[in-house]
């Protein structure tokens, strides 16, 4: 028995000297990780602009309190420090730069006595576009990415609900437990305020995903890429009774050049049914579908795209996918990249936040290195692409929307959600300028009512996010000076 007790004791002393070790260490209940949050300066966070994000601040004798300059309008990325509830985004990612620890020594009295600080992290991320994201939003559920095709920066990341992460961070238990409990509460269309519509919601793309029906074409059957189909208001579906009909039931057809600046939906069902499923499942995994995106921020999810073998004796749902409906489903930043990838002459670029981490005497410590992520088309490929988007702001869905003058690609997308009150997901994506583009954007909101589409719905927010983002690195206020983007 003396035996078996003894190996008991060894057994749970590796398990927690060990095994459990990681995880104790990380974890927020572990009262030294407190203390060191509290008792210590916490490194800053700061914007592209060097604008501080968040820092922590003198709260008492040898306490330090968490505060966020920007509060709800970078939360959903910057996150939050909490003596109860841990680190979450961001403060989350970076935390072991973020948390004091013992630093180099510089003398020899440092040398007896080391002494311990924070690093600071430098992101990619423009309050100002952050800003132009949620006053256009008003309000609404939905998401907005910004990105730099050419690197990967994510300029802005917003999303509705959010939250305000001040009294997350109070040392009051039950001010921070009320926060905590009423920002993981779904709201009414299922989204918690602490979470990521951007990065952890999925939607269907609806025809936005006709960019990645057209990259499957130029890829692996060009020869369609000129094929001729016949103009109709709706069509049959094979090895079905179902049928497939036109947004708002207009007639359109032709080739893929008259058939993606309108959005033809018949037209690019049957070019879907002509690739077949092996051909799009194929292109969708070459963009990252189905695939986490390597972003530097915890908790994104996959995009989908049905495997091949589950469409192939389904073709009515080869049509559907062909058109972003089905079971397709993508997050704002994955559309996002879609659009960059078109952008950057077919290569996609891994997305980040991170610019550098640097040291308290200011030495960088980190710095970001540009990493292709996907490369799912050639140059040549891409090029073919980039007039169809930007026919479709010229005399397409999006006409009207986009000043001539910021020469802007786009695609729009209405998918039906197939509830009862019979809602839409309204998604844009775009670049700018096209002829050698420095932004992509994607924006999607969800649940909107049936006289919205793609166009109306997420059209003027990635106007204002286009304008915005040129303004910017032109070295102009981010408002700019649309009398229809709000400021």
């Amino acid at each position: 028995m003396i035996f078996l007790l003894l190996a008991a004791v060894v057994v749970q002393a590796f398990n927690i000297q060990y095994l459990r070790a990681p995880a104790l260490d990380a974890s927020p209940l572990n009262p030294r990780n407190s203390s060191v949050g509290t008792n210590l300066a916490r490194g800053s966070i700061y914007a592209a602009d060097g604008s501080v994000l968040a820092e922590s601040v003198p709260a008492g004798s040898n306490v330090y309190r968490r505060v966020y300059p920007f509060g709800s309008l970078t939360a959903g990325v910057v996150g939050f420090s909490s003596p109860t509830y841990g680190t979450y985004w961001l403060e989350a990612q970076y935390n072991s730069y973020l948390t004091p620890h013992a630093q180099p020594p510089q003398s020899f009295e440092q040398l007896l006595a080391p002494t311990s600080a924070a690093d600071s992290v430098t992101t990619t991320l423009e309050p100002a576009l952050e800003r132009v994201a949620a006053r256009a939003l008003a309000g609404q559920d939905g998401a907005a990415v910004v990105l730099n095709p050419t690197n990967g920066d994510v300029l802005a990341m917003y999303s509705n609900p959010t939250y305000n992460p001040a009294p997350l961070t109070s040392s009051d238990y039950a001010v921070a437990s009320a926060a905590w409990k009423k920002d993981i509460t779904n709201n009414a269309h299922g989204f918690p305020p602490l979470g990521s519509v951007a990065t952890q919601q999925t939607f269907p793309p609806g025809s936005t995903f006709k960019i990645v029906t057209t990259s499957a074409v130029v890829t692996q059957r060009p020869d369609l890429f000129t094929k001729v189909y016949p103009v109709k208001t709706t069509i049959s579906l094979p090895n079905s009774n179902k049928t497939l009909s036109n947004f708002g039931f207009g007639s359109c057809g032709g080739d893929i050049p008259q058939m993606l600046p309108p959005s033809c939906d018949t037209g690019y069902a049957l070019l879907g049914l002509d690739l077949g499923a092996n051909a799009l499942a194929a292109t969708a995994n070459s963009f990252g579908i189905n695939q986490t995106p390597p972003l530097d921020f915890p908790g994104v999810v996959p995009s989908f795209f049905p495997a091949a073998s589950d469409l192939a004796n389904n073709l009515p749902f080869v049509a559907y996918s062909a058109i972003g409906q089905g079971n397709v489903r993508l997050t704002a930043l994955q559309n996002a990249l879609v659009a960059a990838t078109i952008a950057n002459h077919g290569v996609m670029m891994a997305p980040h936040f991170l610019s550098e981490v640097t040291a308290p005497d200011g030495t960088v410590v980190k710095r970001y290195k540009p990493q292709v992520w996907q490369t799912p088309l050639t140059p040549a490929q891409a090029s073919e692409i980039v007039p169809l988007m930007q026919n479709v702001v010229k005399y397409g869905t999006a006409a009207g929307i986009f000043p001539a003058a910021d020469n802007v690609a786009a695609k729009t997308g209405t998918a039906q959600v197939g509830n009862a009150a019979k809602n839409t997901d309204d998604w844009m994506i775009a670049f700018a300028p096209a002829n050698a583009p420095t932004i992509a954007v994607a924006v999607v909101l969800p649940f909107q009512s049936i006289s919205q589409e793609g166009a109306t719905a997420a059209g003027p927010v990635i106007k204002c996010l286009v304008e915005g983002a040129l303004a910017l690195q032109a070295g102009l206020p981010a408002s700019g000076t649309s009398t229809t983007c709000p400021s």
